[in-house]
């Protein structure tokens, strides 16, 4: 029986052949498990331009913001990932529509994904073959499976919107600018890591918003640039209405930003990435101190709980030098964070966190201490404009969009220095024709999670042992290692060093740092403290090269090999980070042997279809800036489901390529932390997620922390050539 799931006007969007985009009004309609488009509203003869069947295969990818004429739009594309170019590809001016769409196509794809996935027990076993590590199977998904994620969400809707997803994250370097003083915050919340009461101090209440000051002393900073201060406050609105505002560049800015004069975008690097000149309007003694100007990255996502991030760090850009008549000023890192609250007499509600640290330059910085604060509080002040912006205005029906932006990109730096200032207070109109730039497969590994609870700070899991953590102990040991294995004959080229301080170097992480499900998870969605890892972690390679390298379990005098010979079987996890030059972390866990039918027994031996229903990973930022840790998190991911996992099946070993750049999600992220990953210290737990009662607890595979790794100590493997 015919079932229309949802239809309506959507943008069809697309590239040419000659890399100009193109947006066609399309009327799109999703019945049962059909896909499709045609030119006008559909009557019962009319043959669709363009169809997709939807089932277990397909994914729905978030392409973030693109820019058609100076139009922002929304984007999504649609894909079965056996058929990566057969694919749809819709748009819409507010994002509103996009989410519902993403919602209605991605419960199509749970209702025939889990009966796969119900079957994923009855596993294959299956023997490594030359060709297999020469191409991909694609195995990544935009989501975690309805099941998974409602079994760990104690409240959870019977529909869970899931979140969408990052882009590309900013390609210049982020330094730390709040160093962590204690490490029990470790594991705690990104949102409440970053405004905990331990960090920041209320220094004043202004126009309704409360204004912190951070309490870190920051040592590696000029002593011009400013503590980072934030504004808190309520605005009632909806947090799409909000983020429309916060990213808009036109004369709309002016009536609640008392700081702006002009902005403009210089490059669009990718659906959630962007390069943005922003004048300042500062009213101190304006006749004596010059005009500040920004170059910034700007980064934004949506949360899966309906919030919204935007984030932004000064950089440098060709297309967008020094202004005659401004000083430069540097942000070294800000952002917004707008979070839903719940509506108060049936109006909607959000709290907006305006967060600022910024170096003006200049004279007036260095003699005269008040000019830096007044000029931050004014930009903070801002919260306080949209709040009296929405206050002000009665038609909240019009959804919101992102306004013109005009592309800096295309005019020369040169042609920018001689335009005049009063010409330029008023930003111009949409006129300029700008070619996007190609979206590109880029990633935050939280995002792709099958919901979990966050992790419990260490000092907590220490101090609430429970009668699960007993029940744990009691059925751990059926996964056990017989004996103690000798690791004096394992070695990679990154350093094992256990001391706290130590840089460039591996250990093992504590499993009680990681939280898991416990034996009774099915009924009352308790975690435990994992406890002790089934596999020891023996050695760890950090390599690069020109290309990405994969299965490096080939490797002559790899851990592997050595493993192999002694007879013992491993685990080996080769995460790949793409970009001009490819690198690859890989770590090797190792037993004695696999228990007979225990749950990472018929991992190793399963098909892949279970291996990507099951593989999980928990990260964590131990140490790192606000920026990073609020894009990693510490939520639980199946990597199956967010990235593409070539699993590699040799005679005693089973290599995981885990391919960090086949996801839009993971490469956000990545480009976030590799360009401060010698300031951070991160934590990876990987496990195989248990569904069953029979499978309860899940046991860490093993547990690994790296510290401020230097790229510089990445070297090329001399793989070996593939068996023909």
């Amino acid at each position: 029986m015919s079932k229309v799931v949802y239809e309506g006007w959507m943008v069809r969007y697309g590239r040419r052949k000659i890399g100009r985009s193109f947006i066609h009004m399309r009327y799109f309609v999703l019945e049962n498990r059909l896909l499709a488009y045609y030119k006008r509203k559909p009557q019962d003869t009319q043959v669709p331009i363009k169809t997709l069947l939807i089932d277990g295969n397909c994914r729905v990818e978030d392409r973030g913001l693109k820019t058609h004429h100076g139009h922002m739009l929304y984007v999504l594309s649609v894909y079965n990932k056996k058929e990566k170019y057969h694919r749809i590809t819709m748009a819409a001016f507010n994002i509103q529509e996009v989410l519902i769409w993403k919602e209605k196509i991605e419960s199509v794809i749970d209702q025939h994904q889990e009966p796969q996935i119900a079957n994923g027990n009855k596993y294959v076993s299956f023997e490594y073959k030359s060709g297999m590590d020469n191409g991909r199977t694609a195995s990544s998904s935009d989501h975690e499976c309805q099941f998974s994620a409602q079994e760990d969400e104690v409240d959870a809707p019977s529909s869970l919107l899931r979140r969408t997803t990052i882009g590309n994250g900013p390609p210049d370097s982020i330094f730390d600018w709040t160093q962590e003083c204690d490490s029990e915050l470790a594991n705690h919340n990104a949102n409440n890591q970053a405004f905990s009461g331990k960090h920041w101090r209320l220094l004043q209440c202004q126009n309704g918003l409360r204004i912190f000051e951070e309490l870190v002393e920051v040592d590696y900073l000029p002593r011009s640039c400013s503590r980072a201060m934030k504004a808190v406050g309520v605005v009632e609105a909806t947090c799409e209405e909000i983020f429309g505002l916060v990213m808009s560049m036109d004369g709309t800015r002016f009536e609640w930003d008392c700081s702006f004069q002009y902005g403009s975008l210089v490059e669009e690097v990718d659906g959630h990435t962007a390069i943005i000149y922003h004048r300042l309007q500062l009213d101190w003694f304006p006749l004596f101190v010059w005009p500040r100007d920004l170059c910034y990255v700007r980064y934004w996502r949506r949360n899966d709980d309906g919030s919204y991030v935007v984030l932004f760090r000064s950089r440098e850009h060709e297309n967008c030098g020094q202004q005659p008549g401004y000083v430069r000023a540097h942000v070294e890192s800000g952002g917004f964070n707008i979070s839903p609250l719940k509506s108060r007499n049936g109006k909607p509600r959000t709290q907006v966190q305006h967060l600022m640290q910024v170096d003006l330059k200049g004279w007036g910085v260095g003699y005269v201490s008040s000019f830096q604060q007044h000029c931050l509080l004014q930009m903070l002040n801002s919260v306080a404009g949209l709040r009296e912006w929405f206050a002000q205005i009665d038609e909240r029906g019009a959804p919101p969009r992102i306004p013109v932006m005009v592309n800096m990109a295309s005019s020369s730096v040169s042609s920018v220095k001689t335009q005049k200032i009063d010409e330029l207070s008023v930003p111009p109109g949409p006129s300029l024709d700008q070619t996007n730039a190609a979206s590109r497969n880029s990633v935050m590994m939280d995002e792709y999670s099958d919901e979990d609870e966050e992790q419990m700070p260490e000092a907590e899991q220490e101090a609430c042992p429970t009668k699960s953590d007993n029940d744990a102990k009691r059925t751990a040991p059926k996964e056990e290692p017989f004996e103690k294995i000798d690791l004096s004959c394992f070695s990679g080229n990154l350093r094992r060093d256990d001391h706290d301080n130590s840089r460039d170097c591996w250990r093992i992480s504590d499993g009680n740092n990681f939280r898991v499900r416990s034996k009774h998870f099915c009924f009352n969605k308790t975690k435990i403290p994992a406890g002790k890892h089934l596999m020891d972690l023996v050695a760890v390679d950090w390599f690069k090269d020109t290309k990405r390298m994969d299965h490096v379990a080939r490797r002559h005098g790899c851990a592997a090999q050595v493993a192999s010979e002694k007879g013992l079987f491993s685990l080996v996890f080769n995460v790949q980070v793409p970009g001009s030059t490819h690198y690859s972390m890989v770590f090797y866990f190792v037993t004695r042997e696999l228990v007979p039918g225990s749950l990472l027994h018929r991992f190793v031996e399963g098909d892949d279809e279970f291996r990507n229903s099951r593989l999980k990973l928990i990260p964590s930022v131990p140490k790192g800036s606000w920026i990073v840790r609020q894009s990693v998190g510490s939520t639980p991911c199946l990597l199956g489901k967010a990235v593409d996992c070539n699993y590699i099946r040799g005679p005693k070993y089973l290599e995981v390529d885990i391919d960090i750049g086949s996801s839009t999600v993971a490469n956000g992220v990545l480009g976030l932390v590799i360009g401060v990953i010698t300031t951070l210290v991160v934590d990876m737990a990987f496990l195989v997620q248990a569904n069953t009662t029979d499978e309860l607890p899940e046991r860490l595979i093993g547990a690994v922390r790296v510290s401020h790794i230097e790229l510089s100590s990445a070297i090329v493997p001399k793989l070996d050539a593939d068996p023909s």
